[in-house]
């Protein structure tokens, strides 16, 4: 999020954004990244049990991840008009979980919201913490068509680096001492 550790809410949806799929863009995605006959051959699709041809799921993760960034960026513009200092994201450590749910057909429209369903300081990187977040996208219908469980950080807002690590980090900026502290064996 961009905003800091400490004023993230839990369990707040976070609305990202909708997107609308078209055929076009669903072949153009399939034939670059993901050419199979489901995202590629509308008469294939149709013969088949999909009944059409379909969005990779790729392609639905990643307009996700975009409306994600674009909105993280327009909140980050938020708080600086209102006067605030807006937060530091970092980057994430990994995704827990997806799911496809559904398939994702020409046509329809894609809601995606984040909601960060916990939260604690880093036990490896003093001054962040780790956000635990469900992204869902749902149709115009109102059907889940994905589900994720992703990890990742946010910078502390009132952190002080504990005296031993401050007198830690002061020795690895010693020619030579530094290089040797800093060695692993």
């Amino acid at each position: 999020m961009t905003r800091w550790f400490e004023d993230i809410t839990i369990d707040e949806p976070f609305p990202l954004g909708s997107h609308t799929f078209s055929e076009e863009e669903i072949l153009a995605f399939g034939r670059e990244y993901d050419p199979q006959y489901f995202h590629l051959d509308p008469a294939a699709a149709a013969r088949s049990h999909f009944g059409g041809v379909i969005a990779s799921g790729w392609h639905t993760v990643l307009m996700g991840h975009r409306k994600m960034v674009d909105a993280l960026d327009a909140e980050e513009v938020r708080l600086r008009d209102l006067g605030q200092e807006p937060g530091v994201s970092g980057p994430s450590p990994g995704v827990n979980k997806m799911e496809f749910k559904a398939p994702v057909r020409p046509g329809d429209t894609v809601t995606y919201t984040l909601t960060v369903t916990g939260k604690r300081p880093s036990n490896s990187i003093p001054g962040w913490g780790l956000l635990f977040n469900s992204l869902d996208a749902v149709n115009q219908h109102g059907e889940k068509v994905y589900h994720a469980e992703l990890v990742g950080f946010s910078k502390l807002r009132d952190y002080r680096m504990p005296p031993h690590l401050r007198v830690l980090e002061a020795l690895t900026k010693i020619p030579g001492l530094g290089k040797l502290l800093t060695q692993r064996s």
